[in-house]
């Protein structure tokens, strides 16, 4: 595939990213507080099943490790909102099994090529090392946001999420530099405007 359809590919997703971030700051603004539509997590759901393909397609494994542990949380939240048996049975059962999909389409003469995601080299050791535990990090906020929805049985974005937002998306940024990659500096450097903003609401919220 050439490179100008694997970065349509890659902007497409941090577009959608954008916008469901843009979507959940203008509910919030509204109403003066942190909001969660379900908006946000539908879109969260295709933009991360795009930049999974995108990271797949660039042989970079910090962006797909990134995808891989968030995407069923995206799906829980849905299900806890009560949105998730709303949407057409079919396309449920293909998001459950995509990321199975993926790991077969992965295969290549059934030996996964690990060594081009962790050998790759246009990305040295220590840059892997590097992208990846920022997109653990940046992860992690939706593992606290899930625990935290958990607890009390609804969806929500506490300020916590947002804190990890920050110092992920922080990180994230300093590994597309280096990476030179455009798709992750445009994304994250929107998003990091749109958490500092959420911080601000939710620490007037809970003052």
């Amino acid at each position: 595939m050439s490179s100008w359809w694997v970065y349509t590919i890659g902007f497409t997703a941090q577009i959608l990213f954008s916008a469901r971030l843009l979507l959940q700051w203008i509910a919030s603004e509204k109403q003066k507080k942190v909001l969660t539509p379900s908006n946000f997590w539908k879109v969260s759901l295709l933009a991360s099943f795009l930049l999974f393909v995108y990271g797949y397609l660039r042989s970079d494994f910090s962006i797909m490790l990134g995808q891989a542990l968030t995407y069923f949380i995206y799906i829980r939240n849905l299900q806890l909102q009560g949105e998730w048996r709303k949407m057409p049975r079919g396309m449920r059962l293909f998001l459950y099994f995509f990321p199975v999909i993926l790991f077969i389409y992965s295969y290549n003469n059934n030996t996964y090529d690990v060594q081009k995601l962790f050998f790759n080299e246009n990305i040295p050791l220590w840059l892997l090392i590097l992208g990846s535990e920022a997109q653990v990090i940046f992860t992690f906020r939706f593992i606290y946001q899930w625990i935290y929805s958990e607890k009390i049985k609804k969806s929500i974005l506490p300020i916590g999420f947002w804190l990890l937002s920050l110092i992920g998306a922080s990180l994230i940024l300093v590994y597309a530099i280096l990476r030179k990659d455009p798709v992750l500096f445009v994304g994250h450097a929107i998003g990091s405007i749109i958490y500092i903003r959420n911080i601000i609401l939710s620490r007037r919220e809970y003052a």
